[in-house]
């Protein structure tokens, strides 16, 4: 590995480790046995690797989902089952030691004293709605429309944020994925009354 890739992994090391607010530029260097210079001429700054060392923890766990198999082959894609499938996928993430879901918490609590990390990671966000509608819906995140992830996306985003305070908060409350199910079946079973 090289400097770059030296300083991505121990970056992602130390979030684990301390979070964004506690992780030095010294940490950083220590961890990844390389120098001070090295972070300005790969990332610019500490808070643009942070923010990338976030976006790579992150989509390391939704690699973990698409390689791994670890969604059913019999369940539909779009199907209620799918639907339970994932969050119980992405749930058992919240749940192991040194999940790295709760920095996304510290990124929003910190809100704008830290704007290079949250800019970097606003338009991460996007991405992320467009890559988490294949985990649900089955197809390739290339293939997925501006309009489905405006939608979808936003949706399947939103819910995975709520989840990730509840987690954070409250694990021994938080929602588990059949529960969550349970609620997509109410609001399916109260709109189709409606519509009737």
């Amino acid at each position: 590995m090289g400097h770059r890739e030296d300083l991505l992994e121990g970056a992602k090391r130390c979030l684990l480790a301390n979070g964004f607010a506690r992780t030095t530029a010294r940490d950083i260097v220590k961890e990844s046995g390389t120098n001070l210079a090295s972070i300005g001429y790969h990332y610019g700054s500490k808070d643009a690797l942070l923010a990338q060392a976030y976006v790579s923890l992150v989509e390391d766990l939704g690699d973990a989902f698409e390689d791994g198999g670890k969604i059913e082959s019999g369940s539909e894609p779009g199907s209620i089952e799918r639907f339970r499938e994932a969050w119980s996928n992405i749930i058992a993430t919240m749940r192991e030691p040194g999940s790295p879901w709760h920095l996304s918490m510290e990124v929003v609590t910190m809100g704008d004293r830290m704007p290079e990390v949250r800019e970097h990671l606003v338009r991460a966000q996007r991405e992320a709605g467009r890559g988490i509608i294949p985990l649900f819906m089955g197809g390739a995140e290339e293939d997925v429309r501006d309009e489905t992830v405006d939608t979808l996306g936003k949706f399947y985003t939103t819910l995975m944020s709520g989840l990730i305070a509840q987690w954070t908060f409250d694990p021994e409350g938080a929602p588990t994925a059949d529960e969550l199910t349970e609620g997509l079946r109410q609001v399916i079973a109260q709109a189709v009354r409606e519509s009737s």
